[in-house]
């Protein structure tokens, strides 16, 4: 079935800025809140948030096999259940609704007003019951920093990197969507120079660049799936920023990994990024050397070129951009991580989360986390209110960008944005 909805010469009859995330060959699907208290499944074009489960009540999708409330619920998971085939089909057929040469909805005023809000009138959710999340380690610049500051700095990589995508299972009850506030952990730490543990506020809290792919339901216990077929089981992506203490990291990761330095928070984009609308920025990833086992063999493109920017905000003052990356840096790609995923029979269901891991470039300035920039504070970063950062501070902002372009269109994330506050006080 073709792309219709990634036609380039398409315009819509809503108004879209130039350089906008969200033209009309984005079409991304998320759960927003109206002014009216009622929660429905939506998509956006420019600075619009459109109502689906509006849409289907007024008939909108007629021909598309559809269960009655299919959007008119408080997450996309049963959408997503549905599989590809619908999914194209739906997205297709908004695509041709809000075309500028299509009057049948254009020329509507009454169901306009019932279908279409402004972005600022809506307040966005979280798109998806997250089941379960996992949390890789994909990124060779990252994985090989740490192991520079950690370990032997001539051994950085551990032995099994270069032949499995490492990950961890991480905590879907703190997963949070794009502006809402983290609280700076509690955890127990150990004071350089010192063998007993203290338990206080972390003083090393720290961003992780990453991003996260959504799954539809993949397979049976038991089942493993093919790396050459796991996009298909692949909905969208999101941006994420994995909150990190890295004070409580170092004192509890040996020897079962990441624990309560991870799990307090992690926060993400609200709108997930079809994998349809990301097709036309396909790109190879990193030559991966020695050749992956047989199960984990790819060939062709199967990265993708999206821009990644970090910037923190300080309260009261203008954000500074500290980091540029790009997804295409990845070594391990979502295919393989989703293969080696279910490799052992471990069954994934629709609206299951996978995170990239932190995602650093080459350079000083493509790392993706403070960790890296200031190499473990050594190395403060100044900020444009003349302040400078080791890790994140209380009451600063950090924000995510990320977006794909080329010399036709322009598909982006939006941002996932959060503050950092000061350490849960109870009353």
């Amino acid at each position: 079935m073709p792309i219709t909805a990634n036609d380039t010469n398409r315009k819509s009859w809503l108004e879209v800025l130039e350089n906008s995330d969200f033209p009309i060959q984005n079409i991304p699907f998320g759960v927003f809140l109206t002014k009216e208290n009622v929660v429905t499944v939506g998509t956006r074009i420019g600075n619009f948030a459109i109502d689906l489960g509006a849409l289907q009540q007024l008939n909108y999708f007629e021909g598309i096999e559809l269960t009655d409330d299919m959007f008119m619920q408080d997450t996309l998971n049963d959408f997503i259940s549905d599989g590809q085939k619908t999914w194209r089909l739906v997205r297709n057929r908004i695509a041709d609704l809000f075309d500028e040469k299509n009057p049948k909805l254009r020329d509507n005023i009454k169901d306009r007003d019932i279908i279409i809000f402004k972005m600022e009138d809506v307040e966005m959710q979280l798109p998806v019951l997250i089941g379960d999340y996992t949390d890789f380690y994909s990124s060779k610049e990252h994985a090989t920093n740490v192991g520079k500051m950690f370990r032997d700095p001539e051994n950085a990589l551990l032995p099994n990197w270069l032949h499995i995508p490492v990950g961890y299972h991480g905590r879907s009850s703190t997963i949070v969507p794009s502006g809402i506030p983290v609280h700076r952990p509690m955890g127990q730490t150990l004071p350089a120079g010192e063998t007993t543990p203290v338990f206080g506020p972390s003083r090393s809290v720290d961003f992780e660049l990453e991003t996260a792919f959504i799954t539809t339901d993949v397979n049976i216990m038991g089942e493993n799936i093919p790396v050459t077929e796991a996009e298909d089981y692949i909905f969208g992506m999101v941006l994420l920023n994995d909150w990190s203490a890295r004070d409580i990291q170092k004192w509890e990761y040996v020897p079962l990994g990441p624990f309560l330095a991870k799990n307090f928070a992690t926060s993400i984009s609200p709108w997930i990024v079809t994998m349809d609308a990301l097709e036309p920025f396909r790109t190879k990833g990193p030559k991966q050397e020695p050749t992956p086992l047989p199960y984990l063999q790819q060939k062709g493109k199967h990265s993708f070129d999206i821009n990644l920017e970090v910037a923190i905000q300080p309260e009261h003052a203008e954000p500074t951009v500290v980091s540029h990356s790009n997804f295409k840096y990845l070594y391990w790609s979502m295919c393989q991580q989703l293969a080696h995923h279910t490799s052992n029979g471990c069954r994934v269901n629709s609206g299951d989360m996978m995170g990239s891991g932190t995602i650093s470039g080459p350079t000083e300035d493509s790392f993706g986390s403070m960790l890296e920039l200031t190499w473990g504070g050594k190395n403060p970063i100044k900020l444009k209110d003349g302040s400078e950062r080791k890790f994140i501070n209380d009451n600063d902002t950090v924000i995510i960008k990320g977006f794909c372009q080329n010399g036709h269109v322009r598909i982006g994330f939006g941002e996932v944005s959060s503050k950092l506050l000061p350490p849960f006080v109870r009353k």
